[in-house]
């Protein structure tokens, strides 16, 4: 029979709701830098109980998805990085940062030269560049454009 069969059988793949708490747990430690809490877990997942949250984590444990260190609080981490791989800032050369930047500074200057009320995909247009400038690492370059899109925001609203 199957008597060398190990706890951890990472090749099974996990359930739905089993895939939902890890895209959770990876989400959280991605925003936050620490794993969730059980309690923040179940309402983050619109669990009725931590006991459904243990059930899961458990049986996530079992099939070698997840990693729990020392039985410790907020100690859990994704068994394997099945992320797939990122730009980072290193990745993208001077002279093309130079130019996004350019670009985003100039759809910026296209539209706060519009006056009058602006139109709400404008806004999202900039959103999105702002956002782009953040996946590609180019954070400070995001925080720069921070404080013009807000004035926009509020000429809008007014």
């Amino acid at each position: 029979m199957n008597e060398k069969q190990t706890p951890q059988q990472a090749s099974v793949r996990p359930t739905k709701k089993q895939k939902e708490l890890l895209n959770f747990i990876e989400t959280f430690i991605g925003e936050h830098g620490y794993s969730p809490s059980y309690r923040e877990i179940m309402q983050g997942l619109n669990y009725n109980s931590v006991a459904t949250v243990s059930l899961h984590v458990n049986n996530l444990i079992k099939r070698g998805h997840l990693l729990k260190r020392d039985h410790s609080a907020r100690s859990l981490e994704l068994a394997e990085a099945a992320e797939p791989a990122r730009i980072t800032s290193n990745q993208i050369a001077p002279g093309e940062e130079k130019w996004l930047v350019e670009k985003v500074e100039h759809a910026f200057t296209q539209i706060e030269n519009l006056g009058g009320e602006l139109a709400e995909a404008s806004l999202d247009h900039l959103y999105v560049l702002i956002g782009a400038l953040k996946v590609l690492g180019l954070e400070g370059a995001a925080q720069s454009f921070m404080p013009r899109l807000t004035e926009l925001k509020q000429r809008q609203t007014t």
